[in-house]
């Protein structure tokens, strides 16, 4: 596993950063902040001293989180044969506003990322998805689709990544439609990079560090931001059948909590609804108050928080401004990580714009 966000680099310093409630949230660094209303975001601190920003930041920390992926893996730098499917909301489209205003040099080949995970990685079997913040779930479920074909030319190993990172416009955007609501739950966006390395259980791995059950996906077209509770709720159905498992078998919900009310409420509702008498069985939590909403990254980053919780038996916190409602029929954790648990389950939820759900079951390993 590998992973770079605003609060680390690398999956051992994502993991204590989040279990201590550390918040990557900072004042905007990656443009100019007299023209926005909004003054903070989850950047990752990799620009130059000065300010200012520079193209292919979504490029560099996709390779830095795929060569983490590769080298946990003990597979190399050499890639060749092995399908790297990448998920992302916007690409590089953050180059594409420096070329556009500035003129800073960029081609449209960059703008997804085979060219450069071929330079690097010498990989010859690579797709971009954009699928928002469902996109690197949507990756992992075509991973697992590969990896369950026939035949001889059939892969062992697939690398499943996602990446993002802040626009301009996207930034824009956001503080138009979802300005603060004045009870501490708003969308503030982050850079982020995550990826795994998928493999046949057959394969033989020396290092396991947990099992896909199974992964859903649907599209359900509610509505162009709006979340459907029923169709949150028919993804995390079809996500069970897949993974042979009923709701009292998750120890772990690790929550989309993508910090508007629409889309909380959503999530909550669709939770309640699902697990009925079992809803105060497992823990659950949501980091994105810490990385803030990473989009293609964020499936793949709660993925590895959930991998490592169930392995180590601790789960982080939520925190922010605004605690989860007292009333909810859920075991949130908040004010310090849960030590000490048994866990073996674990749920991921990703909800993109346009309804585009999907939910993951994984379990503890090996």
């Amino acid at each position: 596993m590998g992973a770079v966000a605003a609060v680390g680099s690398g999956v051992d310093e994502l993991f204590e950063s989040v279990c201590a409630g550390r918040s990557g949230r900072a004042r905007l660094r990656g443009f100019d902040r007299s023209r926005f209303r909004a003054q903070h975001a989850y950047e990752v601190d990799d620009r130059p001293v000065g300010g200012g920003d520079v193209p292919g930041r979504a490029t560099r920390l996709l390779l830095d989180a795929v060569g983490q992926a590769a080298e946990d893996a003990g597979l190399g730098d050499d890639l060749r044969g092995v399908p790297v499917l990448v998920g992302t909301g916007m690409r590089e489209m953050r180059s594409l506003e420096l070329w556009w205003r500035d003129g800073s040099p960029f081609a449209d080949s960059g703008m997804n990322f085979g060219a450069a995970l071929r330079e690097r990685f010498n990989a010859d079997v690579t797709h971009t998805f954009s699928n928002g913040c469902s996109a690197s779930l949507y990756a992992l479920a075509l991973a697992s689709d590969l990896l369950g074909q026939a035949g001889d030319d059939a892969p062992e190993s697939v690398i499943v990544a996602g990446v993002d990172v802040l626009t301009e416009s996207m930034y824009g955007l956001v503080e138009r439609v979802r300005p603060d609501e004045g009870d501490g739950r708003n969308v503030s966006l982050g850079d982020g990079a995550a990826a795994i390395v998928l493999r046949r259980t057959s394969a033989g791995a020396a290092r396991v560090h947990g099992r896909l059950r199974g992964v859903s996906l649907s599209c359900d077209a509610h509505h162009v931001t709006a979340p459907s509770r029923d169709g949150i709720a028919r993804a995390m159905r079809s996500a069970y059948r897949l993974a042979g498992v009923r709701p009292g078998d998750v120890d772990l919900v690790m929550l989309h909590g993508g910090g508007t009310l629409s889309g909380d409420d959503a999530e909550a509702a669709a939770l309640a609804e699902v697990f009925g008498a079992d809803a105060a069985g497992p823990l659950m939590t949501a980091v994105k108050s810490m990385t803030g909403q990473t989009l293609g990254a964020a499936g793949l980053i709660d993925l590895i928080v959930g991998i490592r919780a169930l392995g180590e038996g601790r789960v982080p916190p939520v925190v922010g401004p605004r605690e989860p409602a007292a009333d909810a029929p859920f075991r949130f954790v908040t004010g310090a990580a849960a030590e000490g648990q048994r866990l073996n389950v674990a749920q991921l939820n990703a909800f993109g714009l346009g309804g585009i759900n999907a939910v993951a079951i994984v379990e503890g390993g090996p």
